[in-house]
């Protein structure tokens, strides 16, 4: 029962959802942007985003620290959310962590990208012999990017199982975006050397390196600069949470930061964030690399990867 006087729980609702949109749009129309092209969200179906974000809750050896998800809300809700804050194409990003969960998780990606017209069609593989040929098909029918997560698969990139999956994606162009930094926890499987072997045998791979390696910034920026297809996704990096969490980004890579500008994609985690989705904008600006710095970062660089057009 409402007590006397109080705001309903539909009124704080509302209160809550306009306090994290209009701060998003006042930042992207003051840069005259349609928008934002955030190329780091995450959907999944239901039973594993509850295994998620226990993982989350209990703040165990993969998460290492209290992290609370602002954004837990219904799937049409969150989805509403972005719409709101202007958000015009946003990917679910699924990833395996065993062998044989792949073809669930593109299924459900799949029905996800039909219903909802700003989602980029995601998919995911595992170092698996049939992998090659289920991306191959996935490729074929157009999808739009993968996602992998060493640190919760546990394998490594360069797994010779895998070979036929970068073969695929090399010569298609389709980018995958890899979580392959040791943030927040590291693991045998993190770090750039996996990566930089593949990216030797497959050099013209479009690898959006998620996280910007964080916290093995110089060697992920290192395959940036050397590889032309390699790229790097802003996820949570310079937001105040994320430099107590995986260590502060280095001044002395700042610069590389305007040299790349053609490289850097906004990205942000959406839902599993402990802030307001603004912060990450809000990190961006206060870099003060300029405006034409933000406008490539949060649209452009984004848009021309994917194909997005002003209508979305």
């Amino acid at each position: 029962m409402v007590e006397e006087g109080a705001p309903s729980p539909v009124v704080e609702e509302r209160a809550s959802r306009d306090h994290d949109v209009a701060p998003v749009r006042a930042f992207w129309e003051r840069l005259g942007l349609p928008g934002l092209v955030d190329v780091h969200t995450h959907f999944l179906p239901p039973p594993i985003e509850r295994a998620v974000y226990a993982v989350f809750d209990a703040a165990g050896p993969k998460i290492g620290r209290p992290w609370p998800i602002r954004y837990r809300a219904p799937l049409e809700e969150r989805v509403a959310l972005l719409r709101a804050m202007g958000v015009r194409a946003f990917p679910t990003l699924p990833y395996a962590h065993k062998p044989g969960v792949a073809g669930f998780l593109n299924e459900w990606a799949r029905g996800f990208a039909r219903d909802v017209p700003e989602s980029l069609w995601s998919g995911t593989f595992f170092p698996e012999p049939e992998a090659g040929a289920y991306v191959a098909d996935l490729v074929g029918d157009g999808i739009a990017v993968f996602k992998v997560h060493v640190q919760v698969g546990e394998f490594h990139l360069d797994d010779r199982l895998l070979d036929p999956v970068w073969g695929v994606l090399e010569d298609a162009g389709t980018p995958v975006v890899v979580h392959a930094g040791s943030g927040p926890v590291a693991n045998a499987f993190t770090g750039p050397e996996p990566m930089r072997a593949v990216l030797e045998r497959f050099p013209r791979l479009a690898v959006v390196v998620a996280h910007m390696g964080a916290p093995e910034y110089d060697g992920f920026f290192a395959l940036a600069e050397r590889f032309e297809r390699v790229r790097l996704d802003t996820t949570m990096v310079f937001t105040d949470f994320f430099d107590e969490a995986a260590g502060r980004f280095p001044d002395h890579l700042v610069p590389a930061l305007r040299d790349l500008g053609g490289k850097i994609l906004l990205g942000t985690d959406f839902p599993t964030i402990p802030y307001p989705y603004a912060h990450q904008l809000e990190s961006l600006e206060r870099l003060g690399l300029g405006d034409d710095w933000l406008r490539a970062v949060c649209w452009d660089n984004g848009a021309e990867l994917f194909g997005v057009g002003v209508g979305g």
